[in-house]
């Protein structure tokens, strides 16, 4: 009985591997977009023979346009809520198809271009299904927010010695990207970057990747990513405050960064380099007016980057960055001295501002 058992367990899992095989792969991103778009195109020409479609599919063939514009352009924050908005009207679409009666010359190669539209929906609904699948395992990771990146690298770093000026630049993509050796080559710069965080993940890792590192001063560049996903401004002041709380109270020095502006000068070479929607320039001009009132309430430095690669229509300056969003090697060089020039100052009046600060003056 058992060995029958055994046997009939393992014909199913042989079957379930060999079915697992079979599953076609759900399309990749650029497939999704060459799908959304001959989506659209379908459902034009349907609506071109059948009148009464034309007139009530309209609504459902604009929102599908218009979701898709949006997807292409990467001016998006939800990208998997506009898919299901996509998926959706191509749906009713079709069952409004079903439901309208086909005039006398519906031909069949009309039938067939909605069986091609039946085909891609289908596709475009396994790329939606694959995008919830990625993003539950995301969640399930055990360190989704990548806060201990830097665990081993820490580990390495000795005590500062007498004398030494240890900084720590804490961060998104902005600073990880920013080889800071190259910049700062006489200087113990510790660079603590990661790309793609937002001030409550940089708040989660402060004590492992600031505050544990001993030094004098830390560099803090943060919010952008914050903007882009939609989160609360007061919620960013909230975390970039608590930052610099704990970073003072365990006697570190915060030197608080301007965001830099962005621009969509680029976007001509690709349309995610579109990047105005996301991060309002009028959004980033209301953090770093906060940004630069907070540091003068507390006696910390401003670091204003903003006004550095800002041109005259509000916009990061073409020329200091080749996606509208990350400096290059032009736009570091305009950062690093203004950076330079922050340390130095905070390490020069730090003595007396902890005493002026002792008796409430700043």
């Amino acid at each position: 009985m058992n060995r029958s058992l055994f046997l009939v367990a393992l014909l199913l899992s042989a079957g379930l591997s060999s079915l697992a095989q079979q599953a076609p792969a759900p399309p990749t991103r650029q497939e999704a977009e060459r799908l959304i778009r001959e989506t659209l195109d379908l459902m034009e020409a349907a609506a071109v023979v059948t009148p009464e479609l034309s007139r009530a599919g309209a609504p459902l063939t604009e929102n599908v346009r218009a979701a898709s514009e949006t997807l292409r352009s990467g001016a998006v924050r939800e990208h998997v809520g506009v898919v299901y908005t996509l998926l959706t009207n191509a749906r009713v679409y079709i069952q409004l198809v079903d439901a309208l009666p086909k005039p006398a010359d519906f031909s069949d190669d009309v039938r067939k271009q909605l069986e091609q539209l039946r085909v891609r929906v289908d596709k475009l609904d396994q790329y939606f299904r694959s995008l919830l699948e990625q993003r539950e395992r995301q969640l399930r990771l055990p360190d989704r927010d990548n806060l201990t990146r830097y665990r081993e690298a820490n580990t390495l770093v000795d005590p500062p010695v007498a004398g030494e000026n240890r900084v720590v630049f804490l961060g998104d993509s902005i600073t990880d990207g920013w080889e800071l050796n190259q910049y700062f080559p006489s200087e113990r710069y510790i660079n603590r970057g990661i790309s793609g965080q937002i001030t409550g993940q940089m708040l989660g890792r402060l004590q492992a990747d600031v505050i544990a590192l001993d030094p004098k001063a830390m560099v803090l560049l943060g919010g952008t990513n914050d903007l882009a996903r939609g989160v609360d401004l007061e919620i960013i002041r909230n975390n970039i405050t608590m930052i610099a709380d704990l970073a003072e109270a365990h006697g570190v020095h915060p030197i608080l960064a301007s965001i830099l502006p962005v621009s969509d000068y680029h976007q001509d070479q690709d349309p995610r380099f579109h990047r105005t929607t996301d991060r309002r320039p009028e959004d980033i001009r209301a953090l770093n007016d906060w940004l630069r009132g907070f540091c003068h309430s507390r006696g910390y430095d401003y670091l204003d980057y903003f006004a550095a690669t800002v041109d005259d229509k509000g916009y990061l300056k073409a020329e200091l960055a080749d996606d509208g969003l990350h400096p290059n090697t032009e736009g570091y060089k305009v950062m690093a001295p203004l950076a330079q020039q922050a340390i130095k100052e905070t390490l020069r009046t730090a003595p007396q501002k902890r005493e002026r600060k002792r008796f409430g003056v700043f």
